[in-house]
């Protein structure tokens, strides 16, 4: 990874450069060469090239993505309502994924609008995923430990293999490596002429949904077993006092946590041991007293509730690829209309169109999961996505009407710094190296507190500490900006 980049705002790259030079940027609002001389607004731009369109509504959607991550990763065990579903049904927090992947996505389409070296523009794909990649495999590979946990380090015979950055390399490949080879090469000037130039794309991802509902649904799950420490061991000592549970299955659909394809391919091909080790379906009623909350097992809970889940695995990963051809989609209308209102119709339409299809699919027995990322869950939550960018490009890009979105702007803008730094818990494990006589009496941890004591409440404590972690990686975010500082890959 590129660490840090320092460049004049001119320069500013979005998290995903572009192969060529002649590219539409997600860049900010406050590039004019000097300062306004009237009563506007300075926080609106003067109209610009309409050849050259700055989407600074994606930044502004990519940080509220980053704000939400932030928000139910810390909060969501203080309100399990916001945190994600155990595993039928969606919550706030079951968004945050498919709103990344929906943004890289409309990315991808305005960086490759144009990439006259294939070859050289796949290259640049590869890499980019490969550093990706291995940067989500240290962040969320288990060498981190998070808050409240000073050591560091991992067993490589346990490491987790996928993430969320993980995820987003794969989607990311996929949908760039679709807008370098899969274009044609055509102009673009009527409705017959946009299908033929994307047509072929489309294909790929209708692909891409059949051979997962093939799987998903045609793979036969047989009987299975898995091993855990028994309680007077340690993960660290290997087939030492293990114990061997069995779970049994001998079907073919299944969603159910237990007697999946999707589970299965992942302990195919990966390895339970390099799966996610406390899957949401934890907090389900079958495996929790505190449902949905994380809690001590029922009396008479089924063995899987132990088992190994990851909710970024392999198979899941071609379904959840398909949100960043949709966000392709919506990249490629706004290059192509270049009217305002007609383009916002666009948005509106496929929106209610795919969220038309998940309730659709919903009423046919599909149910909505962000852990088998099925169909269903696809649509409505792009669907959602789609909806939310146009709202947010009517009021920052139409209306020009950009004030209350500044510090979710800056956040967008270095989004994959605040991910690595807030959402993974590098900078508050770091501040908590430093204590006073016990590991307790830190930083963080004494302003929580004093916040749940100041509210009377554990729950509005730590969301008010949550709210003001946000906006401190906001202003972080803004310090960089007006440094002119970005970090990317």
């Amino acid at each position: 990874m590129d660490s840090i980049v320092v460049a004049r705002e001119e320069e500013q790259l979005p998290l995903l450069r572009s192969a060529g030079e002649d590219e539409i940027h997600p860049l900010p609002p406050d590039q004019q060469p000097s300062q306004p001389t009237d009563d506007r607004d300075p926080a609106k731009p003067e109209p610009s090239d309409p050849n050259r369109r700055r989407l600074v509504s994606l930044d502004v959607f990519r940080g509220l993505t980053v704000a939400l991550m932030i928000l139910v990763d810390d909060a969501g065990g203080a309100f399990p309502s916001i945190n994600h579903s155990p595993w039928f049904g969606v919550t706030i927090a079951d968004f945050v994924m498919p709103f990344f992947l929906f943004g890289v996505g409309v990315s991808v389409a305005l960086v490759f609008k144009k990439a006259s070296n294939k070859s050289a523009a796949t290259m640049k794909v590869v890499m980019r995923t490969i550093k990706l990649f291995i940067l989500g495999l240290i962040l969320q590979g288990g060498y981190f430990h998070g808050r409240n946990d000073l050591t560091y380090g991992v067993d490589v015979d346990r490491i987790r293999w996928l993430g969320v950055l993980q995820r987003i390399s794969i989607g990311y490949f996929l949908a760039a490596l679709s807008e370098i080879w899969l274009v044609n090469n055509i102009v673009v000037n009527s409705p017959l002429g946009f299908l033929k130039k994307f047509y072929v794309q489309w294909v790929a991802a209708v692909l891409l949904c059949s051979v997962y509902l093939g799987l998903l649904y045609g793979l036969y799950v047989p009987n299975w077993e898995f091993e855990i420490p028994s309680p007077d061991s340690s993960l660290l000592v290997q087939n030492i006092g293990s114990v061997t549970l069995n779970v049994f299955c001998g079907i073919r659909g299944s969603l159910q946590p237990s007697c999946n394809a999707v589970g299965l391919v992942d302990r195919a091909l990966l390895g339970e041991k390099h799966l996610y080790q406390r899957p949401v379906y934890r907090r389900t009623k079958q495996c929790s007293t505190n449902s949905p909350d994380y809690g001590p097992l029922p009396t008479n809970s089924p063995g899987w509730c132990l088992a190994p889940f990851d909710p970024e695995g392999l198979l899941s990963s071609l379904m959840a690829a398909v949100s960043c051809f949709i966000g392709l989609h919506y990249g490629h209308l706004f290059v192509h209309i270049k009217n305002q209102t007609h383009g916002t119709l666009s948005w509106s339409m496929t929106s209610l169109v795919l969220l038309l299809c998940g309730f659709i699919m919903m009423a046919l027995g599909m149910p909505l999961s962000k852990p088998l990322y099925t169909l269903s869950y696809m649509c409505i939550t792009t669907g959602v996505a789609g909806l939310l960018l146009t709202a947010i490009y009517y009021v920052v890009d139409i209306k020009q009407f950009r004030r209350p979105t500044i510090l979710l702007q800056w956040m967008g803008m270095n989004a994959l710094i605040v991910y690595a730094l807030a959402a993974c818990e590098l900078f508050p494990a770091a501040i908590q190296g430093f204590y006073w006589r016990s590991p307790e009496n830190n930083l963080i941890k004494v302003t929580e507190t004093l916040l749940q004591a100041g509210l009377h409440s554990k729950r509005w404590g730590t969301l008010a500490f949550v709210l003001l972690e946000i906006l401190f990686w906001c202003l972080i975010a803004g310090f960089f900006h007006m440094k002119h500082v970005y970090v990317k890959l």
